[in-house]
């Protein structure tokens, strides 16, 4: 569906790939060999110009190298190690030659296929899906071209050239070169029209459990750049003052005093609000302090959480006022159920509280080329806007893509907040030097861009056996798409799908069942936070369902795989990871599991896990994991992903929680916005599923399973079912 949706908006835009499919290309280069891809022309016209360096996935250089074009961001998901595994199977190269940096500015090559391929990201955990097929041809295709050139040189057939470590060899002759002595010449070479790619029984680096990331060793010691890090000569930092309350604007600002304090270049508006740009940070930051703002605030929000809450509560009581699902006669079939349930579930804001501050840094050079160093998620998108702001066309606006210290999705912003304030603030100064626009954390915390605030209903009928025989759901919250780039595309009649998702393709065979959507107009800025939809309604499901399954009598696994007679890859991970946490086995005293299983953007996790209460309050002490993300391309990075995501989700199920009073945000730091601790953080197991279907997506699936394993294991304990987050409220309701 997401697929879909996002090629229909590229048509929308006039974005649209040629259906013709792609060619692979090579050229030379300084370096050595370059291969691409490049569309195919249309019958009759002109061929596509040569690929240049700019334009390729892999670049080996004499001196055997490899630098690997990365058309996905990374942002500590493991992307870039993906992508390299891939390179590294089907080239045969050494890992020790391998280098990976982010590519940008060009759509036609490194547009997210995942997407319909008109537009480069990276999100809804697409990374792998997009670079599966064309970045094995690539790797194929440079080490069928450097056989090739080894074989004319050394008078032998290409096909007993062995390929292996970044060296040629031929055994006969006991001829052996490394890659660089022959990159040049295989950029001469015939590129294949049909790259003959590895048989999985060949494969030694794709579903390596042994192999690790070959960008652990540089992190760990602190040698990773990333934009926070960036230093460039003459550079200046900025630091923002935004308005206090959403939707409200700059009415007028006295920056006298920040101007004359030490350190202190210049105070100027932007769209975004006042920036102080000083020569380093504490200085704009001291600066910052100095200045006088006032905010018309008239069209701003002004109600507090609580209250938004309350008047969701109220809606959901009401006909929804779009329907994502409805399937038979849900009302009638309760009418004349023999039990019938009715349950809310209460969601707040959620921050992304990424390690790293929002940052970038923009210069335009004497050759007019603007560039941007950033956590760039959407570069095509980001390109666009930073050459409105600049007034320069896109071409000329050049994106260096960084590493990022966590995102969770907070990098992808349809209007590109803080890469268009570095842009306008170098601009505002006449661009007389390059600018650093670094947020603090309070800057992060309260500067928007939260997953929305929920409300849902649910309501279920039993017949006289405890069959469900209804499920009706009433999602109500705030519509992530709206007002963006993305709304026409993928909200159609009224169902935003990242609203419902997780709750519209809800996999239990019901006959009547109906998933319905309110979109609220509130004015606090909302943005995908890690898993989207399914952190909301995968809870709201899982912890329901097993209320259905209490009601019947039923043990909660057995009552799922009932009610999943038609979905084998649900079934399968339920059924693994209830048999490696010994589901119904003897536990210790006053420990109890809980279950859930959820499908997230293609990927199947059910989670088991292992609850005692301390001092009235849920310890977590085991989760046990099983997950189908089809071909294991990472095996160590997809139990470290499972891992993380259990991590990130458990924080925000038992402590996290953003809240505003009269429209301000309360949260601005750690000490009030409280993630996970690492004393809470379980031991966990994860089993990963044998599958030949293609990889699909690994960051996110792990979190939206955890809350309601966690939840119905809670219930277990304490004979208490948690309908209000984060735990801390829901337990004291």
């Amino acid at each position: 569906m997401l697929a879909h949706r996002m090629n229909a908006l590229a048509a929308r835009q006039g974005l649209a790939l040629s259906r013709r499919g792609f060619l692979l290309s090579a050229t030379a280069t300084a370096a050595g060999l370059a291969i691409g891809f490049r569309a195919l022309p249309a019958a009759g016209s002109e061929p596509p110009a040569a690929a240049s360096p700019f334009e390729s996935y892999i670049e080996i250089a004499e001196d055997g190298g490899v630098l690997i074009h990365s058309s996905q961001f990374d942002m500590g998901q493991g992307s870039y190690h993906g992508i390299a595994t891939l390179v590294v199977e089907e080239l045969g190269c050494d890992w020790s030659q391998v280098a990976v940096e982010g590519a940008a500015g060009n759509p036609a090559l490194y547009g997210n296929v995942a997407w319909g391929g008109a537009f480069q990201g990276t999100g809804g955990s697409t990374s792998m899906t997009t670079a599966w097929d064309r970045y094995r041809r690539a790797g194929a295709a440079a080490r069928q071209m450097l056989a090739a050139a080894a074989a004319e040189a050394w008078q032998v057939p290409a096909d007993e050239i062995a390929v292996e470590k970044g060296r040629l060899s031929h055994a006969g002759s006991g001829r052996s070169a490394g890659f660089g002595a022959f990159a040049k010449a295989a950029a001469r070479q015939p590129v294949p029209s049909d790259v003959a790619l590895k048989t999985r029984d060949q494969w030694r680096e794709i579903g390596n459990a042994g192999t690790k990331r070959f960008d652990r060793v540089g992190k760990t010691r602190g040698e990773q750049d990333f934009t926070i890090d960036v230093t460039l000569p003459g550079l200046l930092t900025a630091v923002m003052i935004h308005p206090p309350k959403f939707g409200a604007i700059l009415a007028g600002f006295d920056a006298e005093a920040a101007k004359a304090a030490p350190g202190v270049v210049d105070v100027v508006a932007i769209h975004r609000g006042v920036a102080v740009v000083a020569e380093d940070m504490w200085s704009a930051l001291k600066g910052r302090d100095l200045v006088g703002v006032t905010w018309d605030e008239s069209a701003a929000e002004t109600r507090g959480s609580a209250e938004i809450l309350e008047s969701y509560r109220s809606q959901a009581t009401n006909p929804p006022k779009a329907m994502a699902r409805n399937d038979g006669d849900v009302e009638g079939a309760l009418a004349s159920a023999e039990t019938v349930l009715d349950s809310t579930f209460a969601f707040p804001f959620l921050a992304h509280a990424a390690m790293e501050p929002l940052n970038a840094v923009a210069r335009l050079s004497d050759d007019g080329i603007l560039e941007v160093w950033g956590g760039h998620q959407i570069p095509d998108v980001y390109q666009q806007i930073a050459a409105q702001i600049a007034e320069l066309p896109p071409e000329k606006v050049r994106l260096q893509v960084m590493k990022t210290g966590g995102g969770f999705g907070r990098r992808a912003v349809p209007d590109g907040d803080v890469v268009g304030e570095a842009v306008a603030i170098a601009k505002a100064i006449g661009w007389r030097a390059p600018v650093k626009v670094q947020w603090t954390r309070e800057n992060d915390m309260r500067g928007g861009r939260y997953r929305p605030a929920y409300v849902h209903r649910l309501r279920a009928g039993l017949d006289a056996v405890g069959k469900v025989v209804a499920w009706d759901s009433h999602i109500v919250g705030q519509s992530i798409l709206h007002g963006t780039p993305f709304e026409a595309a993928m909200v159609q009649d009224g169902i935003d799908v990242t609203s419902v998702e997780g709750a519209a393709n809800l996999p239990y065979a019901v006959p009547n069942l109906a998933v319905g959507l309110t979109s609220t107009d509130v004015r606090v800025p909302v943005l995908w936070w890690r898993a989207v939809g399914s952190t909301h309604t995968a809870y709201a499901t899982e912890v329901f369902i097993d209320e259905v399954a209490e009601a019947a009598g039923a043990d909660p696994v057995a009552f799922r795989l009932a009610l999943l007679k038609d979905h084998p890859r649900h079934r399968a991970v339920l059924e693994l990871a209830a048999e490696k946490a010994g589901w119904g086995q003897a536990l210790p005293e006053g420990h109890h599991q809980g279950v859930a299983v959820h499908e997230s953007f293609s990927s199947f996790v059910a989670q088991v896990a292992e609850v005692s209460m301390l001092d009235g309050r849920p310890k977590v002490h085991r989760v046990v994991c099983a997950v189908d993300c089809g071909t294991a391309i990472n095996p160590d990075t997809i139990r470290a992903q499972v891992e993380g995501g259990i991590g990130f989700g458990l924080g925000a199920i038992m402590q996290e929680e953003l809240t505003l009073t009269e429209g301000e945000v309360d949260q601005g730091n750690y000490d009030g916005y409280l993630p996970l601790r690492i004393e809470d953080m379980p031991e966990v197991e994860v089993h990963i599923v044998e599958s030949d279907a293609p990889p699909t997506g690994i960051g996110e699936p792990g979190v939206p399973p955890i809350g309601p394993a966690v939840a119905n294991a809670v219930f277990k304990a304490t004979g208490k079912r948690i309908y209000e987050l984060p735990f801390e409220k829901g337990l004291l309701a």
